[in-house]
This record gives C-alpha cells, structure tokens and sequence, in this order.
C-alpha cells in the first residue's frame, strides 16, 4: 500500500471520529414561545421623570422660631408685619410658635421695637410702615406732600405699607392723577408722582397734537463731526470745561539760613556783685 493510499485511510477514519456538536451547523435548541398578549394586559408603566425644584438643599430650611430671644423677636416682628393686621400676643406665640405670651424678656424687646405700635384699648400690636396709608384718597394725599417736597414715592415701600397700592396707582394714574416711572425691561412700576397739572382746558394740561409728537420724535441727535460743522456754520463753539492745574508738592524754599538768636540771660546772683564778675567765663585761679 502506497503512503497516499495509508494517509486517505488516516483522513477518513479522523473524520468519522470528529464531534460536531460545537459546530454551527447543528441546530439550535428550540426556545419555548412568548406567552400570549392578551388584551385586558395593561400597557408597561413608564419611569416619571422627577420635576425640577428650585429649593436650594445646601441651605437648611426655617423649620422653627429658634430658641435666641432675638431670633424670636425678628420672627414675630416680621410676622407682624407680613399680615398687616393688628392681633393679640396669644395669637401671635400660637402662630410664630414662640413665648411671647408668657416670657417676659422677649414681650419687653418686642414692646420696645420702633416698628411694633400697641394700643392700649384694644390690647392689640401692629406693625408701623413707612406711610400710614389705608385707601385711595390717604395714597394720594401722601403722594402730594412727598411731591411737593421735591420726590416721588417708590412703589415698593407703598405695596409694604398697603398691599392694594399698585391697583390704587394705576387708577389714578388714567385718571390723570399722578405720573408713573417704569423699568423698561418689563414695565414694572417704579416711582409715582402726583401730577400738579390736570388734563382739562382749566388747568392747561391738554394733551400734546400728535403731529408735533411725530415731529419731536423724528429729530435725531447728529454724530460729534457733523454736530461740529453745524456749529461752525451758526457761529458757535463748543463749550469746554476748565481744566485744572495739577498743583505740586509743597516744597520750602531755598535761601540764606537766618543766625540763631541768641536768649538774653538774666542774672539773678545780685549778692556777688562787685565781688566776681559774672559775664565772663570762670577761670579757676593757677590756671592761667
């Protein structure tokens, strides 16, 4: 037997001992079916998304009054203030949860405080704004005695005061009233000023013709160069400011230095007059 015929033989017999349970063509095993949809199942649930807070947790949150006379005192005056109601110092302690019922320490502070009015009748505390303002016609006369007195009012302080003055400024202000400043990034109120002339024929304070706001409107300010040719076409300069010499430092002057003066002496050795005489120097005797 030739050495091709012994290696075909090798081949075969290597082939049929071969196992081909790792190959890729035995067949995979059967996967059990996917249990039935049925129609009453309800749909998967699917994860909320967690709503954004803006509650900064670095900071502890105000869970209390604090136990500090003092903490106590600004929390139930800012209380007080808030509310804009007189009430009575049981209701107070219930509310703020503090001891101002019963300790007497912290109703003395509290008694004592330049924003805290008590009155005696009626046993009740309240809060004292800026302006004790209360309705529409007190707004307005406190806007006329801040106005004339050279200001306006914030619109702020006066919401402090009384929580229903911006919709009373607003009324007076289409009435004809008062001015009001506003931000020009949203319009917010500002400043109010009483308006001392009326908008009637009497007073003189007729609106403005619409041409000559069209008018005034459509002029515009020239840039620095031709502002300056329009000048000198007219005849006129621009104004300049005076500028200041810088002063230097102090210095003495320099000249002859004046002898030193010389203090008269007086003598007061009157008894050895005649004896020695005192407006020459002393010279012991044998020394010459």
């Amino acid at each position: 037997m030739s050495a091709l015929a012994r290696d075909s033989i090798a081949f075969k017999s290597a082939l049929h001992r071969q196992d081909y349970s790792s190959w890729h063509a035995q067949p995979a095993p059967l996967q059990p079916p996917p249990p039935p949809v049925s129609e009453s199942s309800e749909p998967p649930l699917k994860k909320k998304k967690r709503s954004k807070s803006n509650v900064v947790y670095s900071q502890p949150a105000e869970t209390s009054s604090g136990q500090n006379v003092n903490t106590q005192l600004v929390y139930v005056v800012n209380h007080l203030k808030s509310t804009g109601n007189p009430m009575r110092l049981q209701d107070l302690a219930i509310i703020t949860s503090t001891p101002i019922d019963t300790d007497k320490v912290l109703q003395e502070k509290f008694r004592a405080h330049d924003r805290v009015v008590h009155n005696a009748k009626t046993d009740l505390y309240s809060y004292r704004h800026d302006f004790n303002v209360g309705n529409k016609a007190a707004l307005l006369t406190e806007i006329q005695r801040q106005t004339r007195k050279g200001g306006g009012l914030s619109v702020r302080t006066l919401k402090e005061s009384w929580k229903e003055a911006p919709q009373a400024i607003e009324e007076l202000e289409k009435e004809g009233e008062v001015y009001v400043t506003r931000t020009l990034k949203d319009g917010q109120m500002r400043m109010v000023f009483w308006n001392e002339i009326k908008p009637d024929e009497e007073s003189g304070g007729l609106p403005v013709e619409k041409e000559f706001l069209d008018l005034w409107h459509s002029l515009q300010v020239p840039n620095e160069v031709d502002l300056l040719k329009q000048l000198a076409s007219e005849g006129l300069q621009v104004t300049a400011s005076e500028a200041s010499v810088p002063k230097g430092p102090l210095t003495k002057k320099k000249g002859k230095k004046s002898a030193p003066r010389q203090r008269q002496v007086r003598i007061t050795n009157t008894h050895l007059k005649g004896q020695i005489d005192l407006s020459r120097d002393y010279v012991a005797p044998g020394a010459k």
